[in-house]
């Protein structure tokens, strides 16, 4: 069976010979077989797809025009909104307050803290110009990869009399610095060597140095750099800030790059509409009238009087609120009615817009400021998607680039200063860089959230200190000083628990202090405060006097009231007597060998233990004998493991006699 040839796709269809033209016939020939294959359409050259022919370049030869493009981004993060909108959140998000770097791996405290105080004063003295800090050159060096693409740092190694701890400074340069420049041999080059784009590669492709100029070739006064103001720095001395698009690249391009066309047009087209408004109401009104009436070309034709001009020579007409001006007869005035930027002005910038934060990596929301109908919901969910974007930029560009390479030179340089001992050297290099925490979208929430995490095992305490970028032992050494200054000063915040005193000889109190420990006891219950609450649970039989095998009381004693609980253990009550604190007399006999007592005050706890106590509750001003008809009460009660009660439910019903 013979399988008919697949017709080709319209797309990709040869042209056909027109009709009328005359054809010389031929012999036919036996063709290959044609077979079906499937590929991409956007691999044809048909109709909708022979238009589109870009280039086939390497990721370098790419770069050609790159240093025009540089000039554009430039002039877009100076005069365009958007651009310099743009750079700034991008910069703020991932350097924040600065990228820092946190020993791990020294556990010696004094040395810890000795390196920590030696990096953080050399951060202060970092920059070879004399201008920021290490942080102020992380913000610096980010600024200037979105602009220009890429940024460089030089490590300028000083001599041991410069007057620094840690001779080593670090110097920002622009992209310009480094021209973009190919050479196969240059004065000062090894042989082998050669250059691609200003950078130094050897035989197999390493990066052996970087050419730069001496100045900026923009701020010479003389005109453009030359080729002989090159100067060749090792490789091992310079930072490279960028982050590749293609393999083997080897300069950055700017972030700018794929919507400068589109910010050109918006900013033209914006520019239009303003202009439009601005000419439009100029014209204010126009008389109008007949042919040959005689009018002299110098007469203001609405006050008949010799026309004036401003300084130019322009004429002007007088025009007053409220004036009602009679005009010859003939004459009509017409109202000029200037066009209005139009209905969709607002949403075709918008939707324009959207696609300059789109390109520039940023969530439209944070790039222009304008969160109209974006829910918390929606808003969490874009943010959350960009912080990981940032979040992979931090650590795949910025800390290997330039954070990790700044604190290896660093630690080289003081141990060969004599600043730091040798066997620290991998622990100074092996730190643990913490980015600035990000801001809660939803306190409450995301509080509670990690506080969940942690309690249920998910994560540490330490991972959650670190995320907002703190160091947990700076945050762990600083809650306890805390409490420290707190109990030395005497100063509580909130709920605090009850203290509980401890003494040498076990949890109660010696036996030579049990009459003056029962002497306080009694003379808080009979102190007379504003409030005596009495709770007595046990098992009664009509009488408000009842002997017990055993007791546990306990008194709770806030600056304001006395609590008296009574628990007995018995697996039920039937019967309970409730009458008003002011009228009751009760009188509690314990022949048990031993009563707990605990009274809590503000100020301190009295645990008392004695082999037998008898207390008694005397409430003024007279003995009250109540007879209560017969209840039955049901009681369910709940016992933890030490057995006291944790919680008692009672149901209360009336026996009534039988008639």
């Amino acid at each position: 069976m013979s399988r008919r040839p697949a017709k080709p796709a319209a797309d990709d269809a040869q042209p056909t010979p027109a009709r009328g033209r005359s054809t010389k016939a031929t012999k036919p020939q036996q063709s290959a077989p044609l077979h079906a294959t499937n590929r991409y359409d956007a691999a044809g050259m048909g109709r909708r797809m022979k238009g589109w022919n870009p280039i086939t370049s390497g990721p370098n030869t790419a770069l050609a025009g790159l240093q025009k493009i540089r000039d554009r981004s430039h002039d877009v993060a100076r005069n365009d909104w958007a651009g310099a909108s743009g750079v700034q959140h991008w910069t703020t998000n991932l350097i924040g307050t600065g990228i820092r770097a946190r020993l791990k791996l020294i556990t010696d405290k004094s040395k810890k803290e000795r390196y920590g105080a030696l990096w953080e004063a050399w951060c202060g003295q970092c920059d070879a110009g004399g201008v920021l800090d290490l942080y102020g050159q992380q913000s610096l060096a980010t600024r200037l990869m979105f602009i220009d693409g890429e940024a460089f740092g030089r490590l300028r190694y000083r001599r041991p009399d410069f007057g620094m701890e840690v001779p080593l400074q670090v110097q920002v340069l622009e992209a310009q610095m480094l021209p973009m420049q190919d050479a196969d041999s240059w004065p000062g080059m090894p042989q082998g060597h050669r250059m691609r784009s200003g950078i130094e590669l050897d035989r197999i492709d390493r990066r052996v140095a970087y050419w730069f100029y001496r100045e900026h070739p923009s701020d010479l006064q003389n005109g453009t750099a030359g080729t002989d103001q090159l100067v060749r720095v090792l490789a091992d001395e310079v930072l490279h800030l960028f982050e590749p698009k293609r393999a083997g690249q080897l300069r950055g391009v700017p972030d700018f790059a794929p919507i400068l066309a589109r910010l050109r047009n918006i900013s033209d087209f914006d520019d239009a509409v303003l202009e439009r408004q601005k000419l439009a109401n100029l014209f204010t009104a126009f008389i109008k009238r007949p042919a040959g009436t005689g009018m002299a070309d110098d007469v203001d034709p609405v006050t008949g009087l010799p026309i004036q001009t401003d300084f130019s020579g322009t004429p002007m007409t007088g025009l007053e609120p409220g004036m009602t001006q009679i005009l010859e007869p003939g004459d009509d005035i017409a109202f000029a009615n200037p066009p209005e930027a139009g209905t969709t002005y607002s949403d075709y910038m918008r939707t324009q817009h959207l696609g300059t934060a789109a390109g520039q990596g940023l969530p439209y929301e944070i790039l222009s400021g304008d969160i109209k109908e974006v829910s918390d919901r929606t808003l969490r969910v874009l943010m959350n998607e960009f912080r990981r974007f940032a979040e992979q930029r931090q650590w795949q560009v910025i800390i290997p680039m330039w954070c990790r390479r700044i604190r290896d030179a660093w630690s080289e340089q003081a141990v060969v200063s004599g600043q730091a001992d040798l066997a620290d050297l991998a622990a100074l290099k092996a730190v643990e860089w913490a980015p600035q925490g990000w801001a809660y979208i939803h306190p409450v929430q995301d509080v509670q959230a990690k506080q969940t995490e942690v309690e249920a095992g998910f994560r540490s305490r330490s991972s959650v200190i670190s995320e907002r970028g703190d160091d947990p032992e700076v945050v762990d050494a600083e809650i306890a000083a805390d409490k420290a200054r707190e109990e030395e000063l005497g100063i509580t915040f909130g709920e605090q628990p009850p203290k509980t005193e401890t003494r040498s000889d076990g949890d109660g109190i010696a036996p030579g202090e049990y009459p003056r420990a029962l002497a306080e006891m009694r003379e808080q219950l009979s102190s007379g405060l504003s409030r005596v609450e009495n709770q007595m649970t046990m098992f009664v039989h009509g009488q408000a006097s009842q002997k017990m095998p055993q007791v546990v009381v306990h008194n709770s004693l806030p600056a304001t009231e006395i609590r008296n609980e009574i628990t007995v253990p018995t697996p039920e009550v039937r019967n309970e007597i409730n009458v008003p604190a002011a009228q009751v007399h009760n009188e509690i006999t314990v022949p048990t060998p031993e009563v707990r007592n605990e009274i809590n005050v503000p100020a301190a706890q009295v645990v008392v233990e004695a082999p037998s106590v008898n207390v008694t509750n005397n409430v003024p001003p007279a003995e009250v004998t109540v007879s209560l008809p017969d209840r039955k009460t049901e009681t369910t009660i709940l016992r933890d493991r030490q057995g006291n009660i944790t919680n008692a439910t009672q149901v209360e019903t009336t026996i009534e006699d039988d008639k």
